[in-house]
């Protein structure tokens, strides 16, 4: 009997493909000195203006390349460019922050001849520290995009800071007949427990659809995968997630009343997923990523609520890097969160090792749980039993590199 395939089972991750994959898109990053040697400055460009759609942080410090971008995007809800430096967050910096992103702005605007309200920028690194505004103008003028894998790899280089790894990925689905591709790149490791977005988060799409559609899709599928990632508990000054759709796939004009609607919405909640979990992966000093995976609640809302309350304790961060299956850290997580539950109801497991059953304990062989939280991915599983409510968050464990990473970050 023929069964329809779900929309999640519609998407397709193309694993060799990235931020140019989708039609009409070029980048490149340059080393404009702001680093010692690493690149420090990249572009994205659309061929031609695209919709647009963003969330920020909600931090009250928000940093002036945020506000400039803000303002570039309200005026005519249209992007073309995105211009991005890490070293430097340009943040708490007054007038001359926001003078100096303005700057910014006017030059990647005239290196390629468009509009300066057409551009975004951002930054990342190390907050209250003014812009070398003369490598800046010098990298800009250098700066060079392309459609090749090396032009992608040359920007996603240009936005880490004390990233590990490059975080990419690229997913594709057919809506109205043609195939509509998303690409993305991210930055993060420190610094990660947002509240709207997280860290810098890039994405492409060739997809056809206004901006208002588009933030009304990125704004749901946020609260759903970068806002339930955690590493550390500090929300950054400078979090920033930014699509461009610059409708070249040729699908018609995507809205919540066309048919492929929940699709589109499926391929941006993806790929969103998909950078968040390689974020919360790479936490600084990390060497696992936790999954946690709670049911039974009375609300969605309240059970991603939980499952980040689990990821963001530094008591079950720090048993699992110490592989110690000690279910009592994650009961204390879940106790001191506001959702409603119910205390003798709670199911725990560990994997596929179950420990807790109706708050419970139930007996379980130490040696299999130690060599299973061994695992460079932790899945942890809640079940509260008081509702139909469900939901994810994804952390990383705490090792003592992350202390020596952020006691030494400006040094």
């Amino acid at each position: 009997m023929y069964q329809a395939m779900t929309d999640k089972q519609l998407i397709k991750k193309i694993p060799d493909g990235g931020i140019l994959t989708p039609k009409g898109f070029q980048c490149g990053g340059v080393h404009a000195g702001l680093r010692y040697a690493k690149h420090d400055l990249g572009m994205i460009v659309s061929e031609k203006p695209a919709s647009c759609a963003a969330v920020y942080t909600t931090s009250h410090f928000q940093a002036a390349p945020l506000v400039v971008t803000q303002q570039s995007i309200a005026k005519e809800k249209i992007l073309q460019a995105i211009v991005v430096n890490s070293a430097c967050a340009n943040a708490c910096t007054g007038e001359q922050g926001y003078q100096d992103a303005l700057k910014m702005r006017s030059l990647a605007a005239a290196k390629i001849g468009i509009p300066e309200h057409h551009v975004a920028v951002a930054s990342t690194g190390v907050i209250g520290e003014f812009m070398q505004m003369e490598k800046i103008e010098s990298g800009i003028c250098k700066l060079a995009t392309g459609k090749k894998a090396d032009d992608a790899r040359d920007f996603q280089t240009a936005i880490l800071t004390t990233d590990t790894v490059m975080k990419s990925c690229c997913y594709s689905a057919e809506i109205d007949g043609m195939t509509v591709s998303m690409g993305g790149a991210a930055k993060g490791s420190g610094m990660i427990h947002p509240n709207m977005a997280t860290m810098l988060g890039f994405l492409t799409t060739d997809a056809n659809i206004s901006s208002e559609n588009l933030t009304a899709a990125l704004k749901n599928v946020t609260n759903t995968t970068f806002n339930q990632i955690t590493v550390d508990g500090d929300t950054s000054t400078n979090d920033m997630v930014l699509v461009m759709a610059n409708g070249s796939a040729g699908n018609q004009l995507l809205n919540p009343d066309h048919p492929d609607w929940p699709v589109f919405v499926e391929l941006l909640k993806e790929s969103c997923a998909s950078l968040a979990k390689q974020i919360a992966k790479d936490g600084e000093g990390a060497t696992k990523l936790i999954e946690i995976s709670v049911a039974g609640a009375m609300s969605d809302e309240e059970a991603r609520v939980i499952g980040k309350q689990i990821a963001g304790s530094n008591l079950v961060k720090t048993a699992v890097y110490g592989a110690d299956a000690n279910w009592g850290r994650i009961i204390g997580a879940i106790g001191q969160s506001q959702a409603s539950l119910n205390p003798k109801t709670v199911d725990i497991s560990l994997g596929e090792i179950t420990m807790l059953k109706n708050s419970t304990p139930v007996a379980f062989d130490e040696d299999q749980a130690r060599e299973y939280l061994l695992n460079d991915k932790v899945e942890i599983f809640v079940d509260l039993h008081v509702g139909e409510g469900k939901g994810m968050a994804w952390g990383c464990d705490l090792s003592y590199d992350y202390v020596k990473i952020n006691a030494s970050y400006r040094t």
